[in-house]
């Protein structure tokens, strides 16, 4: 039987982020993916400064720059010839468009980022990409067109059971398993679900997933159209419904409030596009082609702990929204980077007792906002009289300077904040991406994946608290903080100013893994 630290159902940007995190500190990790390649199906457009943050501290701000340029090439031609595009946007609620022009960069919400700051217009199939590579690169074993279809979960691990073909490394058969596809058994001592809103390993394993039901149905498509000129650019609000049109050449999406769609699966035709934007433009257009299509509802669920035993649930397995604001894909991989290091701790025996519970902990209440803050905006965008009356007075507070910058600041996610005790103002908080005298900066020396202890005051005194604990770097960054704790994940688990060392003991013992010699 073949046996593993960890098996990940999914291989999405979710299910390699944790590969990633896992492979970096050395635990044995099989991921399986039931898709053969990377899904090209429209999703997210772009992530948010956390996903930016997390990728750029392990090495991949190159790649995610490369990314993001073509889709400003792509941006660019969309725009071409329709007139000037004006600020940026700060980004949109309920389909209402914002402009970045008022926005109070400087609020000390928008800390220093440094350059993962300006990192955004990356979409879900270039993510995914990234990270595959780099999965590659720390040897992960990623089986395409392999799936997880049963497990008993014990005390001691999980017996896993695969079926489908393999593509990578390992060679799968056929069989019979309780009347399905039998495939290689894999024993594990974690199993994680990574493997999507109708998540199996969720619904086997018996999680509570309670939530909301549906009431919308969007559809977002990129097709090829005549009649298009009778469109507006970017939201829009009719009589019967929401639409988008662009940034990119092609791109349409669609919101009906006439329920969910009676068939999530079946195909998504031309004439199923085109009559949803007839439907709610009014515009006369023509579907000539579609080139990849989606549907989505409202329907708002979130489990309500993210372990059970030797089972873990992150990214869509966890929690389903609609996609509006573009949390989602953000979500998942803020999971991810969470989950990895903990995980990882715990199955070498170095992680300080009850880490992993943190993992729920720290990680549910975010997923509960992002639910919430879907919430409203399909609140909002319903059609009746009372909502369009609402809406204008929401759209008039949020293009105020105050609003524009609280909404840049929610949808940036620069206010994630975890419960981590200390006095400090940047406890709990994403470290900011501090730049040393010697021209260096923070996020460069990240990559290895374990916690970091920054003396900022040349303390031998913090030193001598932290040796043979956790690794030191001591640099100036020009400031009055005597030095600052880093979690594995960038989070802020100490700091302190003025030389006072007081509390970095016991985050120690709280947050570090031992130092294994």
């Amino acid at each position: 039987m073949d046996n593993r630290d960890v098996v990940i159902a999914g291989g999405g940007p979710v299910g390699l982020m944790l590969a990633c995190e896992l492979a970096l500190a050395g635990v044995g990790v099989l991921v399986v993916e039931r898709l053969r390649e990377i899904d090209p199906t429209i999703k997210a457009g772009s992530i948010n400064v956390p996903t930016a943050e997390a990728m750029y501290r392990r090495g991949m701000l190159p790649a995610l720059q490369e990314h993001q340029q073509l889709a400003f090439e792509q941006m660019k031609a969309f725009r071409a010839g329709k007139g000037p595009s004006g600020p940026p946007p700060a980004g949109h609620f309920a389909g209402i468009m914002v402009s970045s022009a008022g926005v109070h960069f400087d609020d000390p919400a928008f800390r220093d980022a440094g350059p993962a700051r300006s990192v955004f217009a990356v979409g879900q199939q270039a993510v995914e990409s990234i990270l595959g590579t780099r999965a590659a690169e720390l040897g992960v074993e990623i089986r395409r067109g392999v799936e997880v279809t049963a497990f008993d979960a014990d005390d001691e691990g999980v017996t896993v059971r695969l079926s489908g073909d393999v593509l990578g490394d390992g060679v799968v058969g056929h069989g019979v398993v309780g009347g399905g596809v039998m495939g290689d058994v894999v024993r594990a001592g974690w199993l994680v679900g990574c493997d999507g809103g109708r998540s199996l390993v969720r619904k086997l394993a018996g999680f509570d997933f309670p939530g909301t039901e549906p009431a919308i149905t969007g559809r977002q498509a990129i097709v090829d159209l005549e009649g298009a000129d009778g469109l507006q650019r970017s939201w829009n609000y009719t009589p019967t419904g929401l639409y988008a049109h662009g940034p990119v050449p092609g791109r349409v999406l669609t919101v009906e409030f006439d329920g969910p769609p009676e068939d999530r699966d079946a195909p998504i035709t031309a004439d199923e596009i085109q009559g949803s934007l007839r439907r709610v433009t009014g515009v006369d257009v023509t579907v000539t082609a579609v080139h990849s299509a989606t549907r989505f509802t409202d329907n708002a669920r979130q489990v309500t702990s993210y372990r059970k035993g030797r089972v873990l649930l992150a990214g869509d397995a966890a929690h389903v929204h609609s996609p509006f604001g573009g949390q989602g894909l953000n979500l998942g991989i803020g999971d991810a980077v969470n989950l990895g290091w903990k995980l990882a701790a715990t199955i070498r025996g170095t992680a300080p007792e009850g880490l992993l519970d943190t993992y729920t902990t720290e990680r549910h209440p975010v997923g509960a906002w992002v639910l919430d803050w879907t919430r409203a905006q399909i609140a909002l965008m319903r059609t009746d009289a009372r909502t369009a009356a609402l809406r204008d007075v929401v759209t008039d507070l949020l293009r105020t300077a105050d609003g524009s910058t609280y909404l840049a600041k929610k949808l940036s996610g620069v206010l994630h904040r975890y419960p981590i005790a200390g006095a400090h103002e940047l406890v709990g908080s994403a470290a900011p991406d501090f730049e040393f005298a010697d021209g260096t900066r923070l996020g460069e020396h990240l990559a290895d994946g374990t916690s970091l202890l920054v003396d900022l005051s040349d303390s031998a005194r913090l030193r001598d608290l932290a040796s043979g604990r956790v690794r030191v770097l001591t640099a100036k960054s020009g400031g009055e903080l005597t030095g600052v704790l880093i979690r594995p994940d960038g989070y802020v688990a100490w700091a302190a100013a003025d030389g006072g060392v007081a509390g970095l003991d016991e985050a120690l013992s709280t947050w570090v893994p031992q130092i294994r010699s």
